[in-house]
């Protein structure tokens, strides 16, 4: 079992930044990837960004990149999602996943919100 606590969701202005982070606890030795999705109201999740073990990336939509950093500190089994330029289509809960052993049984996190205020 993976346990994820995410944190740094809030509310900001149009253009400004915020930090998520993801705190794994648990069998943490068997993390591959680590990532997050986002799910605004009325909207099916969406994948933002992840990260391998390896430290190799991988984003989403379009409308993220280059705004939006993924990075991971495995020594601390922490994830971050640092949002740069927000804009107020990026409200939304934010939700931290971990894929873990051979099978990448997949574990999410309880949800940060983020509010953009345009």
């Amino acid at each position: 079992q993976v346990q994820l606590v995410e944190s740094g969701g809030g509310l900001v202005q149009a253009g400004g930044s915020l930090r998520l982070s993801c705190a794994a606890s648990g069998r943490t030795f068997s993390i591959y990837t680590m990532g997050w999705f986002r799910q605004a109201p009325g909207k099916e999740r969406e994948f933002v960004a992840s990260i391998a073990w390896s430290g190799q990336t991988t984003y989403g939509s379009g409308s993220v990149k280059g705004r939006f950093t993924i990075s991971r500190n495995n020594a601390e089994n922490t994830v971050y999602l640092q949002m740069n330029s927000l804009k107020y289509e990026d409200t939304a809960v934010y939700y931290c996943l971990a894929e873990v052993g051979s099978t990448r049984s997949t574990y999410w996190g309880q949800g940060t919100q983020v509010t953009v205020s345009s």
